[in-house]
């Protein structure tokens, strides 16, 4: 009886490897699926109870203006917590102080972007570099639109799309942060992890205005373009995104 080709023993020891780590690779990937679903229901269902959360703010801030108004009185707003900053002028005659409060704040170029929390000390640089940007409260429409269209975060010092929330879960996951939506929370509503959160975003790269920006050299309040904008921000980041 003829014998077959006999496999040299390289060759059996080679297949024999190959087959292990397609075995460890094919449980990786199983365990790997498993974890993602289990994240994907903790994700939705932090997104529904965020969607509660924002929606019972929103009818007690209706309720409450129509007891005042029901009363004749007036309704304090709440103060603004964080602004959206918008440089609107270039390099052009700006002074050092200037140019490096603008470098602080990670405006380096035209038409960026950054959100701020609001403090004593913040306050203070917003006057200082005001002829330069823009700026206001924004809100949860806002965030959310520049978030999830023009969002990118800093990752080992590079710019990562946030296209999975991976991105997010490797950089913030100590802080609780593990998905898009718990980093929208706690920008909006400036949560304890705000100066982490606020720090892996990438300042916002957006596009000049459609229109234009006439007037850069008067304020906002005189009919030109630069400092406190207030609700109005949103109209111009819609205008830029």
């Amino acid at each position: 009886m003829a014998k077959g080709p006999v496999v040299p023993e390289h060759v059996l020891k080679k297949r024999k490897t190959l087959e292990a780590i397609q075995a460890d690779r094919t449980k990786k990937l199983a365990e790997e699926r498993a974890k993602n679903k289990v994240q994907r229901g903790v994700i939705f269902k932090k997104a529904a109870a965020y969607a509660k959360e924002y929606k019972q703010k929103e009818a007690d801030l209706v309720r409450f203006r129509r007891e005042a108004k029901k009363h004749n009185n007036f309704y304090m707003e709440p103060e603004t917590k964080v602004v959206f900053v918008i440089r609107i002028r270039g390099i052009n005659a700006v002074d050092p102080k200037t140019r490096k409060i603008l470098q602080l704040m990670r405006l380096r170029q035209i038409n960026n972007g950054v959100f701020m929390k609001i403090n004593s000390a913040s306050i203070n640089m917003l006057r200082l570099v005001a002829p330069y940007v823009t700026y206001g409260a924004p809100n949860l429409k806002t965030v959310r639109e520049l978030i999830y269209k023009r969002g990118f975060g800093s990752v080992s010092r590079q710019r990562m799309p946030l296209t999975d929330n991976k991105v997010v879960e490797e950089s913030l996951g100590k802080h609780g942060i593990v998905c898009v939506e718990d980093l929208i929370h706690e920008i909006i509503t400036v949560g304890p992890a705000f100066r982490e959160a606020n720090k892996f975003l990438w300042p916002f790269k957006l596009s000049a205005p459609k229109g234009g920006l006439p007037v850069k050299r008067k304020s906002f309040i005189q009919g030109g373009q630069f400092g406190d904008r207030e609700k109005y921000i949103n109209n111009l980041v819609r205008r830029m995104n």
